[in-house]
């Protein structure tokens, strides 16, 4: 049969079986994440039906679709919005970095790995997903909650973090001397530190410049300044992920309304052929020998999220359902763990770590969009089981009274939390 003929088929058959599978979960009300990957586990290395034909594409698709869940993140705060809570929420990128990070160099040390690989592993545990973590967002109907703009910083912090992690852990693995490694970290620095002035201060313009009554070249000219920053930056050695984050929040206004009804689509498309990327490149056989280790970190791991988003929310001032839901979302792994331990493969510099880490994040990245939708309800029925109970007349427990809006969200944004999404000024 002809290759593109195959392609055809195979990529048909990838799409179909992805609207079949979010069918089922939104029957059943939970994110369809887990199910994607499943199905790219299913079908990759050593699954039971390799694809061969598409493999390239939807190597590409993966990407875009990281790129359009952070543009599509970054649409729904101005940057001025950025601004402040950094300001506000460093405190919390210091928390999570070391709640986050020790884990994981820990694990390396005790398995006798060296330095270098506690450095990678702690990367690995550190950094979690944006990208599933903006899907679940917007599957939950979260992107209004008032512990968003929280659970938000904290991801932006770690993606900015990546600009200066990503230099110093390539010259680790590399053996690079500290001269070469130091202009390899200034380069990254001054290029992520530009593009966020540029979207902080010129903002206007850029929507300016974007704007256009017709659909389609708002889509085209808003998807290709996206793809294009995105790319620049990741030449850079700067995150594709930050750049698209950046060009979302520099457009404002009736153009970022505007590109993110006109993206939503796009996003959603893009967003689950990545999920099944990570599947695909998953060997189900390299799992089992470090299933234990795998599960011991991904369960120490999980607890200091919680304990990170929750400690951020309530510094913020989020009541204690808020703080909780933070902590949950938070959870999820991802892309950027698979980047770092990918760079430690191929420097090859301990065999065990790539399958750790694979199995780590396909743990937390399945238990993540669960962790995010349940640890709010059984933090509240632990409460009430553990010595919070309810008062006699049915009020509710100390710490649980409902509170103004649905789910937390700000005065007046009901109806845009209900279609997943936030107006903006």
């Amino acid at each position: 049969m002809h290759s593109s003929a195959v392609f055809l088929i195979e990529f048909g058959a990838i799409i179909l079986g992805l609207g079949l599978l979010g069918r089922f979960a939104g029957r059943f009300q939970f994110s369809p994440i887990p199910l994607y990957l499943l199905a790219g586990l299913a079908f990759g290395q050593g699954g039971l039906l390799p694809l061969d034909t598409s493999e390239e594409f939807v190597a590409i698709g993966a990407e875009i679709g990281v790129i359009l869940l952070l543009l599509m993140l970054g649409l729904e705060y101005t940057a001025s919005d950025l601004v402040s809570n950094l300001k506000t929420q460093y405190p919390a990128g210091l928390v999570d970095a070391t709640l986050n990070a020790l884990p994981g160099a820990a694990m390396a040390l005790l398995l006798g790995w060296g330095p270098v690989a506690a450095v990678v592993l702690a990367g690995v545990t550190w950094i979690s997903s944006s990208g599933v973590i903006a899907k679940v967002l917007g599957d939950l109907g979260r992107l209004g909650n008032r512990e968003t703009p929280v659970i938000l910083s904290i991801l932006v912090l770690e993606d900015l973090s990546m600009a200066v992690y990503l230099p110093i852990i390539t010259a680790l693995l590399a053996g690079a001397g500290l001269a070469a490694g130091s202009v390899t970290l200034a380069i990254a620095l001054g290029v992520a530190a530009l593009v966020l002035l540029v979207a902080v201060r010129y903002g206007r313009h850029i929507s300016r410049f974007v704007s256009n009554d017709d659909p389609e070249k708002l889509l085209l000219v808003v998807l290709g300044l996206t793809l294009l920053v995105a790319g620049l930056a990741q030449q850079l050695q700067v995150s594709a992920a930050v750049g698209a984050f950046l060009v979302g929040i520099a457009l404002s206004g009736e153009v970022a309304e505007g590109a993110h009804n006109l993206l939503a689509p796009l996003r959603d498309l893009f967003a689950a052929v990545f999920f099944v990327f990570f599947g695909l490149h998953t060997d189900p056989q390299s799992i089992p020998p470090v299933l234990v280790p795998a599960l011991a970190l991904a369960v120490v791991t999980a607890m200091t999220k919680i304990a990170t988003g929750y400690w951020a929310a309530k510094r913020a001032g989020v009541s204690v359902k808020g703080r909780w839901r933070a902590g949950g979302t938070l959870v999820a792994r991802g892309e950027f763990s698979i980047v770092i331990a990918g760079l430690a493969v191929t420097a090859g510099i301990e065999p065990d770590l790539g399958p750790l880490a694979t199995a780590y994040v396909l743990i937390l990245v399945i238990l993540g969009p669960l962790t995010a939708r349940y640890t709010e309800p059984v933090a509240r029925r632990l409460t009430v089981l553990f010595g919070k109970t309810a008062p006699a007349g049915g009020a509710p427990a100390e710490g649980w009274a409902p509170e103004s809006g649905p789910q937390e969200t700000a005065a007046g944004q009901e109806a845009a939390t209900d279609q997943g999404t936030v107006g903006r000024s």
